[in-house]
């Protein structure tokens, strides 16, 4: 029964450990990307027949350019504590997230940019050359209850279930990060996006592993004290 006890933790242990050496590769893969992608020149945004064969793995913080009329007043904004994208958030704000409408007559919802939570400010409305990323939405975690839609104040950043409780009829399947321009007034403030995530999954690799290491020594050292015990006590028998 203990060696199996001891197998079954071993297997378990180093199944954690090689499971956080593929994590390090995707993690190594997802920050290469997004290096290539944050600083690739902006490219013109693909047209609304092409938005359903985008998808997060290979379209996720491409930097993209359109032409954008913002209506005054329409928008919502989404609570946010800090950011591992923009080191210019050093505080808890909010994103204020709008609808834009495009020259063909589709809609892109735009984070405009952070707003300070003491600042709240108006909507820039008007037409202007965006640059931003391309993003998707993020699922609502269990523990959050769902929205008020009547509330302006949102905590999940997801464009549909903005347009949605906001009336802002159809939408594209994603949500565009503004990098620029900067309103006159400077809220909401836009910003580029920069890498800054961790990865620490070698360093939590070793460690399973080395658990895995202490486990096969322990359980040697049991075994030998095990079996010089009943060697002893087979001597003692035969004398």
């Amino acid at each position: 029964m203990p060696c199996l006890v001891a197998l079954a933790a071993l297997l378990v242990l180093v199944g954690l450990g090689t499971w956080q050496l593929q994590r390090k590769a995707w993690k190594e893969g997802l920050i290469a990307a997004m290096h290539e992608r944050l600083a690739a020149a902006p490219a013109d945004l693909p047209p609304a027949s092409q938005w359903s064969s985008l998808n997060v793995d290979t379209a996720e913080f491409r930097r993209v350019k359109f032409h954008a009329q913002f209506t005054e007043g329409r928008g919502v904004y989404v609570y946010v504590a800090g950011s591992a994208l923009r080191d210019d958030i050093k505080e808890p704000g909010y994103f204020a997230f709008a609808p834009a409408r495009l020259d063909d007559g589709t809609t892109v919802v735009v984070n405009r940019g952070y707003i300070p939570m003491d600042q709240q400010t108006g909507w820039p409305a008007g037409t202007t050359e965006v640059v931003g990323y391309l993003r998707w939405p993020e699922s609502r975690p269990w523990f959050l209850s769902e929205t008020n839609s009547a509330s302006d104040t949102w905590f999940v950043r997801d464009q549909r279930a903005m347009a949605a409780a906001k009336g802002w009829g159809n939408v594209a399947p994603f949500y565009v990060d503004q990098e620029s321009p900067i309103p006159p007034s400077g809220l909401p403030r836009p910003a580029a996006l920069t890498v800054n995530l961790r990865n620490d999954h070698l360093q939590y690799a070793v460690t399973w592993f080395g658990l895995a290491a202490v486990l096969v020594g322990c359980f040697v050292a049991w075994l030998v004290t095990w079996w010089r015990n009943t060697a002893d006590s087979g001597e003692e028998v035969r004398a």
